[in-house]
């Protein structure tokens, strides 16, 4: 069969705020988790940098079958109200399509709306309904991590090299994670690419919680992933990141977490999470001399 173009149109309402919904759009970390459009798929990132001008290279995996590249190239990126990119999708280095994608983003009383717009141009074979299986299943999954996503911001008066430093220390960072009154008791501390951090959190009341921070990417003075697990041996809590944005001076610091349940989410919210979160990185704040 011939190429063709088409021009597809997907729709999304999701519970969650449009903050939180952009994240999970656009953070490296959280595309991780939902880029995979169905479990017999295996999703590898070989580079992602959401900025204009960025890109994002990605393989979908099969059992059986070529690994299909997809290349992603962000043309306009509007927080929280709009994001334009290409893609290029290609098997066995044969180009098969190539789309315009933009993603509009409103807020509305339950949540969020997302319309994604796809213009596309089949280059091999007609995609267009490969398409709309694939791209609206990637779309389901994304509604779900966005529905157990937590963004907390903060805005640090101080520079980002300093807010950085002051994060990817090990002597410094086990003084000031935690929320107001807990404690940090290392074991072992390896902050980069492919690190870890073995820790306890002790709360003020003496009570232990294991920690175990397993770090994926990292990228001086703009961001930072890793795996947040229960302990050096329990199960991963959350995948998380941070990133750090020059802010006229200052230094927009947001730390995103996808937890791993819908239970786990729901959990977090009901003891505090979010407001133990913004303490922590008020300590931050403090420890910079900006608090």
């Amino acid at each position: 069969m011939s190429g063709g173009c088409a021009t597809l149109v997907f729709e999304r309402d999701v519970a969650v705020p449009v903050a939180t919904l952009w994240q999970a759009w656009t953070a490296p970390a959280a595309r991780a988790v939902w880029a995979a459009p169905t479990p017999s798929v295996t999703v590898e990132f070989l580079e992602a940098d959401t900025k204009v001008g960025g890109r994002e290279v990605s393989l979908c995996k099969v059992e059986g079958q070529p690994d299909i590249r997809c290349e992603c190239g962000w043309l306009a990126l509007e927080p929280a109200r709009r994001s334009v990119n290409y893609e290029v999708i290609s098997a066995e280095e044969i180009p098969q399509s190539a789309a315009l994608v933009t993603a509009d983003f409103a807020s509305t009383g339950a949540g969020s709306r997302l319309v994604v717009s796809v213009q596309l141009s089949s280059l091999a074979v007609d995609m267009a309904a490969d398409y709309r299986q694939e791209f609206g299943a990637g779309l389901d999954n994304l509604a779900d991590v966005a529905a157990r996503t937590m963004v907390l911001e903060r805005v640090i008066r101080a520079p980002r090299r300093v807010v950085w430093s002051a994060w990817m220390n090990p002597e410094t960072l086990p003084q000031w994670w935690g929320p107001e009154g807990f404690s940090c008791r290392t074991t072992r501390i390896d902050l980069r690419t492919g690190g870890e951090w073995v820790f306890d959190m002790i709360a003020p009341d003496g009570t232990v919680f294991p920690n175990h921070h397993q770090y994926g990417e990292v990228r001086t003075e703009d961001r930072l992933s890793y795996a947040l697990n229960w302990g050096e041996s329990g199960p991963k809590h959350a995948d998380a990141w941070a990133m750090f944005e020059e802010e006229e001076g200052a230094t927009k610091v947001t730390l995103g977490m996808v937890f791993s349940t819908a239970a786990e989410f729901q959990e977090a919210r009901g003891f505090g999470a979010e407001a133990l979160g913004l303490q922590t990185l008020g300590k931050l704040a403090h420890f910079v001399g900006a608090g």
